[in-house]
């Protein structure tokens, strides 16, 4: 089994997850679909070999780790690919009934059969919500629990760890989307340098803060916080009072491997 410490070439790329993965609130591209950091980072590995990589995205807006360890982990082993990114676990820590257990060993068990395989994992620690937000402290105290659990699981099968844990540089508001959950496309482009920064292939200076936002003032802030309510927290509430998902009937927008060519 390939350490992390060994430095390969990766030839073939897989990226599984939730719409943090997927690419929401990033740019779109020439089909329509939002780009996201997974599709960047696959380019930055095929622009640091100066090689084609085969690269597919399985992610689903949405989707909890327990999905991610059914469905897509079993389609990635499928595809036989060198690197497999996963990134789940916060929309469990936003359900009323979250087991740290639970969602932990979803991820072990997730890891255990790709490192089976012989392929290379890159896993997430998130950052810490209680930075920009009071009502996400809430759940603050859940993912330290689970980011730690992460760490150690990185540690246990030799993966590659990208941690956001009290990162300055996403405490902006410029790298956020208008539904404060998803990052914008500058947070897309910081959170790609980051994972290229855990695989070895960039420097850390994705953990330098860029320009700062102005403060808004008291009018301006609490007409932001009245158009969040209507615009997205109370959609969210009435998914989960309906029991769906904002993933259902979404498809991965690449099951089957794109060739990204170094630019």
């Amino acid at each position: 089994m390939r350490k992390v410490n060994e430095s390969p070439q990766w030839r073939s790329f897989v990226a599984l997850g939730d719409s943090f993965t997927e690419g929401l609130s990033d740019a779109l591209d020439v089909n329509g679909r939002h780009i996201g950091w997974a599709d960047r980072t696959a380019q930055g590995i095929a622009n640091s070999q100066s090689t084609p990589v085969s690269y597919a995205n399985l992610a689903v807006r949405g989707k909890l780790i327990g999905h991610v360890a059914r469905e897509q982990v079993p389609e990635a082993i499928a595809l036989a690919p060198d690197l497999v990114s996963i990134a789940a676990g916060v929309n469990d820590t936003l359900r009323r009934n979250f087991e740290l257990n639970v969602v932990a060993t979803a991820l072990e068990e997730s890891v255990k059969k790709l490192r089976a395989a012989n392929i290379d994992v890159m896993i997430f620690a998130f950052g810490n919500p209680s930075r920009r937000s009071g009502l996400m402290s809430l759940v603050a105290d859940r993912m330290a629990s689970y980011r730690s659990a992460t760490l150690a699981i990185g540690k246990e099968y030799g993966c590659f760890v990208v941690d956001f844990w009290n990162v300055a540089a996403f405490d902006d508001d410029s790298e956020w989307d208008a539904d404060r959950l998803h990052l914008s496309p500058s947070g897309h482009r910081r959170a790609s340098a980051a994972a290229l920064h855990a695989l070895g292939l960039a420097d850390d200076s994705w953990r330098t803060p860029g320009p700062q936002t102005p403060p808004q003032n008291l009018p301006a802030r609490m007409g932001s916080n009245a158009s969040w309510l209507s615009a997205h927290l109370t959609p969210w509430l009435a998914r989960r009072i309906r029991g769906t998902s904002s993933g259902d009937g979404i498809e991965p927008k690449l099951p089957n491997y794109q060739l990204i060519h170094p630019a």
